[in-house]
């Protein structure tokens, strides 16, 4: 645990890729082959399951430091995370621990099976043999939060060195459905038969936002334009007779997606797909009857009735068995046009369709009309491309619209985790109905954050009450949020919920009665809803 207490301290005392990068190498190169493998697990993302609530570790902690609880509770908001209040406010440990990083993933695992007094008993004994940084990362492992800045990218790059093994394989390598239960670092990372998971996708490119108009790209005749749909991004996987789908995040979604399981009757075998996800009923019902679907482990029959979806395609990955990703993109559209073209409707797949252009000029009206063919911009590729891992600029641009915007009125602010714990910057904002103000978003970005400190400042000497960490505060403040997208909500008082809200301006300009109304989202709602 050592080692791996000091490969984090040295990662989270900078913000420079190459010595991250360093001490990954590091570390892959010298820990025994199960750390190493619970490290790659640990940072992309597959932690073990919670063990204990976080309201039992806040009790034990006050208890064995010796302070009210409500002490605690008090530290753990200007701290901004609960591993770390924890740590600072142990005593120091009476023995000491040279055991290894599986070895307490081993010792967390055992103790989720054990009544509470059990547990209790191991959290202190582990308490009392772990020094500071060790007893902050039990901490994270042990709730299931530990998030680390390291990204897929980083963690490929520095396997790479130590093992000696391309990037793009190694990124391939650890996509999929794998876990430290089903697999050793060998077969992970060294072993030639690597790739043999069947249900494994491609890692997904990525393409950069585009901020300003795309006359210095070149030739227009060298780029391909679709829609960027607003659905879920995932690759379909056909190998072995059978389907997978993935998300971008990496995340096995093939039971929400039923539909999918007739594409073995349409698509050959050994066949990789990427698109987008839509819920469809003669065309893109938008994101929210697709957001019903998300979360869920299996759909129940009214919702797939509600809310059937199909994929449109827009990359051919494998065909016939083989890596399609280094043939330029035009290449892989001509198959994936003349596979997917002659569906009959009952396939739950289509082509994403290309967008004709001549000039650019022709393609910026077009983008400025896509909110009427359910899109939230338009993507350029160019033709001569190949599909590459990860976000890269030049080739892959999103061309997205500019944001729906409403003014609203700040009234509830709650302070904020990590480096803004002692700010403010959680905020409800609401719109008028009649006379009364009625919450209907919250937004935590989108500041500076010398404005965060003014606002925090502000909130401190207007509270009007406390409902404990929330504050509600003097109407006084005009904020402008920007919106992706707008749709009826039951859960929300106003009726309604907006996609991707935050903070675009702060409107010291604009009065309090100038605040949008309710009246006005209803009529986005029926414009863009």
């Amino acid at each position: 645990m050592k080692r791996f207490a000091d490969l984090f301290t040295l990662i989270d005392q900078t913000t420079r890729t190459n010595p991250k990068v360093d001490a990954l190498a590091a570390y892959f190169r010298d820990a025994p082959d199960e750390d190493k493998l619970w490290c790659i697990a640990i940072f992309t993302g597959r932690r073990p399951k919670r063990a204990v609530t976080t309201t039992r570790l806040r009790e034990w902690a006050a208890e064995r430091a010796g302070i009210p609880l409500w002490l605690f509770e008090e530290s753990y908001p200007i701290v901004g995370d609960l591993a770390e209040t924890i740590a600072l406010i142990l005593p120091p440990p009476a023995q000491r621990s040279d055991q290894s990083l599986s070895y307490w993933i081993t010792y967390l695992r055992e103790m989720a099976a054990m009544p509470e007094e059990g547990r209790k008993a191991a959290v202190l004994d582990a308490w009392d043999r772990l020094q500071a940084t060790e007893r902050f990362l039990f901490n994270k492992l042990i709730t299931g939060g530990f998030r680390i800045g390291v990204s897929q990218k980083l963690m490929t790059r520095a396997l790479s060195r130590a093992s000696g093994r391309e990037e793009p394989e190694l990124a391939h390598r650890l996509m999929g459905d794998w876990s430290p239960d089903t697999i050793s670092y060998h077969d992970l990372v060294e072993a030639e038969d690597a790739a043999a998971d069947l249900s494994r996708p491609y890692p997904f490119y990525l393409a950069y936002a585009l901020e300003q108009p795309p006359k210095d790209l070149g030739a227009p005749a060298d780029w391909h334009a679709e829609w960027k749909w607003d659905g879920i991004r995932g690759q379909i996987v056909l190998r072995g007779g059978v389907h997978h789908v993935w998300s971008r995040g990496e995340e096995l979604m093939t039971d929400r997606f039923p539909e999918f399981a007739r594409l073995t009757d349409f698509i050959p075998d050994n066949t990789v797909l990427d698109g987008e996800i839509l819920a469809w009923r003669d065309g893109p019902m938008g994101f929210n009857a697709l957001q019903k679907r998300i979360g869920r482990k299996t759909v129940p029959a009214k919702l797939l009735k509600d809310a059937p979806v199909l994929l449109y395609a827009y990359d051919l990955l494998e065909w016939d068995g083989k890596d399609m990703r280094a043939q330029p993109f035009g290449d892989r559209r001509r198959i994936l046009c003349d596979l997917v073209t002659p569906l009959s409707d009952t396939a739950p797949i289509r082509l994403s369709p290309e967008i004709p252009f001549d000039t650019w000029q022709t393609i910026e009206t077009a983008r400025l009309t896509a909110r009427e063919e359910s899109a939230e911009g338009v993507m350029l590729k160019r033709r001569d491309s190949p599909y590459l891992a990860g976000r890269k600029k030049g080739d892959w641009w999103k061309w997205k619209l500019d944001p729906l915007t409403v003014d609203a009125v700040l009234i509830y602010a709650q302070q904020g985790h990590g480096r803004r714990a002692n700010l403010f910057t959680d905020f409800t904002f609401a719109v008028w109905k009649g006379n009364d103000l009625v919450p209907f978003t919250k937004a935590y970005s989108g500041l500076t954050d010398e404005e965060f400190r003014k606002i925090t400042a502000w909130v401190r000497k207007n509270t009007l009450q406390r409902f404990g960490p929330v504050r509600q505060v003097r109407p006084e403040h005009v904020f402008e949020i920007a919106f992706e997208g707008i749709h009826e909500s039951p859960r929300h008082k106003s009726g309604i919920a907006l996609r991707f809200p935050r903070m675009a301006r702060w409107r010291h300009d604009k009065p309090l009665a100038e605040a949008n109304s309710l009246d006005d989202l209803h009529q986005l709602l029926d414009t863009y809803g």
